[in-house]
């Protein structure tokens, strides 16, 4: 059963060593992440799963102990999910899930033990529902760490230039993560998620299927486009 959620975005500018001069810009998206995994904490999961958007071959199950790097945003520093277990996993963090790694090891976790899901783009949301209620059967008490950034078209800046649909698709996501609505975050469109390069929609409708009867209450902590990307950190308990 689902007992707390963290919702936070997955740039890996978050990463200070990424980031260089301009870390100091994402700080309290870096504090509001960090109360968030508070939450996650607080609930004493059996259970932590990491879910990010990821391309192939990084979808689907990453184990405790999986490494993952920051080599290719030209950093040399590198994460591993969780602790090391003694063996070598086959499988290499995609970026969504290396910057969670990052997270959860900055805030020195230690609550549970952590696996990770690496969720494809195009997953049609009744898949991702699907998804996210197996997670929640994993065990008697799972929290999610669901990472995933809302549209990249806030400004003629962004990465997807301006798009005028953006800014209204990122507040209906935040109203939807700051009141644990469900329906709000199923009834998200895919082709518009995917038009806007919100690469947070697949793993918000994994979140949306785990919390089915869960019975939880959301709190928003973040709401902000830097670089004309919006970022959303929330927690649900």
């Amino acid at each position: 059963m689902l007992v707390a959620a963290a919702v936070c975005p997955c740039p890996p500018l978050l990463v200070p060593e990424v980031a260089g001069g301009a870390a100091p810009e994402l700080e309290e998206a870096r504090a509001a992440c960090a109360d968030a995994l508070g939450v996650l904490a607080a609930a004493r999961p059996e259970l932590l799963v990491v879910v990010g958007p990821a391309e192939r071959p990084a979808r689907g199950p990453h184990p405790e102990g999986t490494p993952g790097s920051f080599r290719g945003f030209g950093v040399d520093l590198d994460v591993r999910l969780g602790r090391e277990l003694g063996t070598v996993p086959g499988t290499v963090l995609p970026p969504s899930l290396a910057v969670a790694a990052w997270l959860l090891e900055r805030n020195a976790w230690s609550a549970a033990p952590v696996e990770g899901l690496g969720v494809g783009a195009p997953l049609a949301p009744e898949r991702c529902a699907e998804a996210g209620r197996d997670l929640a059967a994993r065990a008697a008490r799972v929290a999610l760490l669901v990472m995933g950034d809302g549209s990249a078209c806030r400004s003629v800046k962004a990465p997807g230039y301006l798009d005028e649909r953006a800014e209204p698709f990122d507040a209906r996501v935040a109203e939807a993560l700051g009141a644990a609505d469900r329906d709000a975050l199923m009834a998200l469109d895919p082709e518009l998620a995917g038009a806007l390069k919100a690469s947070g929609r697949a793993p918000w409708q994994v979140l949306a299927g785990a919390a089915d009867s869960a019975g939880l209450a959301g709190t928003l902590l973040y709401d902000e486009a830097p670089y004309g990307v919006g970022y959303l950190v929330a927690a649900w308990s």
